[in-house]
């Protein structure tokens, strides 16, 4: 019984982890806790959706529970997440940066996008529950008494791939360092020649793309659901708190701590109390140790 909580924990917390870099890029770059962030999760999720139902349908890939549309539909989902994200800051947070607004400003742009994402996710596809297949699976035991259906192994493999690429990306892509050094330095990065806008750009369509990933993961082993962002979004926080904002492994270790923590507590408290568990770790967190876990470990 403990070795599924902590299988359905790490899964769990691979989804976070996705979601907690795209939300620790953008507050270690831009100075601000963009609440709206979650919602690209759900955005992302619906507009994979969207596409899955466009294309004609096709044979699911075995053993997994979907086809080639849904593959598709995850670069689809990614760009338009990002646009999304980019559209956001065009129309609202870089004017409000020109205009020397506090953080404290940013946020709440950041909560009023936000809604309005989320309402416009009611407004064209309402309320119900959907997913991308009515195909069932048969689960694997994938270790003694630990079972796991085909997508959410695939779910955990692809979040590994991904991190590690991002990694990559960062540390030796031209963008890639130009986004660490505008992190630590933007007026020494703009005199060395950096394009600030070119480098936030890229920041919040690599922000929207793993968000948009993340929500297309999470509707993929659960279901999509206009909610499914704001549900989430304490975790993500959490994850990137615990981590330490600005860490790439650290948003994933903390991502993996919430999935864990949550997964586990199921054992010993209700179910309906585990969404509090996020809420917890962060008060611990904020207080014990605010600059988070892994705060000297290295930067995005």
């Amino acid at each position: 019984m403990i070795g599924q909580a902590i299988a359905d924990g790490l899964l769990t917390g691979g989804i976070l982890a996705l979601g907690a870099i795209g939300y620790s890029l953008c507050a270690h770059m831009l100075k601000f806790a963009n609440f709206a962030h979650a919602e690209m999760l759900t955005w992302g999720a619906y507009l994979a959706f969207a596409v899955v139902a466009f294309l004609p349908a096709g044979p699911a890939i075995s053993p997994f529970s979907f086809g080639w549309p849904l593959l598709v539909a995850i670069v689809v989902s990614c760009v338009g997440s990002g646009l999304i994200a980019v559209a956001a800051d065009a129309l609202v947070f870089s004017k409000l940066r020109k205009r020397r607004a506090s953080s404290l400003t940013l946020v709440f742009a950041s909560f009023g996008i936000a809604l309005i994402l989320r309402n416009l996710v009611l407004f064209v596809w309402g309320a119900d529950a959907h997913y991308y297949s009515q195909e069932l699976q048969i689960s694997l035991e994938v270790l003694p008494n630990v079972r796991l259906m085909p997508d959410q192994v695939l779910v955990l493999v692809l979040t590994v791939a991904l991190v590690v690429a991002l990694h990559l990306f960062l540390k030796f892509s031209r963008i890639g360092v130009a986004m660490r050094s505008m992190a630590e330095n933007p007026a020494l990065s703009q005199v060395c020649g950096i394009d600030i806008a070119k480098v936030v750009r890229w920041t919040w369509m690599l922000s929207g793309a793993l968000a948009a990933i993340a929500g297309v993961f999470a509707g993929l082993t659960v279901q999509i659901r206009p909610e499914m962002g704001f549900n989430m979004l304490l975790a993500l926080f959490t994850a990137a708190i615990l981590g330490g904002t600005g860490s790439l492994f650290g948003a994933v270790a903390g991502g993996l701590i919430v999935g864990l923590a949550e997964s586990l507590s199921a054992l010993v408290i209700p179910t309906g109390y585990k969404a509090a568990v996020p809420f917890g770790l962060l008060l611990i967190i904020l207080y014990l140790r605010p600059q988070g876990l892994f705060s000297r470990s290295a930067r995005v």
